[in-house]
């Protein structure tokens, strides 16, 4: 089989939420693999900025939350005539809070940031990989998908819907020759976590609550999304795949 089955030379990829953090790693690891990465946000000089340290990346500044500029910017970058083969839904934010006393308004940023936003860009990605006959999406669920903590309930429905939402449409475009998965990383080093890498108290729970002992990196995370878009997940499909050192497996 060899590396040949991880091969991603020729194929562009669209990742969202890629200016820091996980998904700027995901691109890097893409990029790697030998795919063209597009990196998504909202901020364009920090996509630039980004893009900037990453060989023949480009950028696509769009607000995923809104379901007509996703739908505008995407069938625009496919009329030109560079394909989106791969789509990575990362982008995503985090508001911690009792739930007695959630804010209605961070509730509903919530929702928006990290499910409406997999449903607008996957479905104006989805209509143009359905014309091919082809293509793969990698949703970025959480352990939170199967697992809730204090303070983050809201952030728990929203990640549990991204992963049924992937079954979903794995469901309905698997038939169309589309892999649909999700990733749901554990706890990671990054900027969405920082105040939690800050806490002494929070650090030291997490290395005895993770089988592994430790907070995840980054780039741990790029061999999983890697064989999501590849060759090798040819017959992979509604799959949430856990990296997160073991936390969902132990009590």
């Amino acid at each position: 089989m060899g590396q040949g089955l991880f091969d991603l030379t020729g194929r562009r990829a669209l990742v969202t939420g890629a200016s820091q953090g996980i998904g700027f790693a995901l691109a890097q690891g893409l990029a790697a693999a030998g795919a063209q990465v597009v990196l998504n946000g909202r901020d364009p000089a920090r996509l630039a900025a980004a893009a900037a340290q990453i060989p023949g990346a480009r950028t696509l500044a769009f607000d995923v939350t809104d379901h007509a500029a996703a739908r505008t910017a995407i069938d625009g970058f496919e009329a030109a005539g560079t394909p989106i083969d791969i789509l990575v839904n990362n982008a995503g934010i985090q508001h911690r809070a009792p739930l007695e006393d959630f804010p209605p308004e961070a509730f509903e940023r919530l929702l928006q940031t990290n499910i409406a936003s997999v449903f607008h860009v996957g479905q104006a990605v989805a209509r143009h990989m359905i014309a091919r006959g082809r293509g793969k999406i990698i949703n970025i669920a959480s352990v939170q998908t199967a697992l809730a903590r204090p303070s983050i309930a809201p952030y728990t429905a929203t990640k549990g819907a991204v992963g049924n939402l992937t079954k979903g449409m794995a469901t309905d475009w698997a038939r169309h020759g589309l892999n649909c998965n999700a990733i749901a990383p554990g706890y990671f080093d990054t900027p969405l976590n920082a105040a939690l890498v800050a806490d002494p108290a929070f650090s030291s729970w997490l290395e005895k609550r993770t089988p592994a002992g430790r907070w995840g990196r980054v780039e741990e995370l790029q061999g999983a999304c890697v064989f999501l878009a590849s060759d090798a997940a040819s017959f992979v499909n509604g799959h949430i795949l856990y990296v997160d050192g073991g936390i969902t497996a132990s009590l």
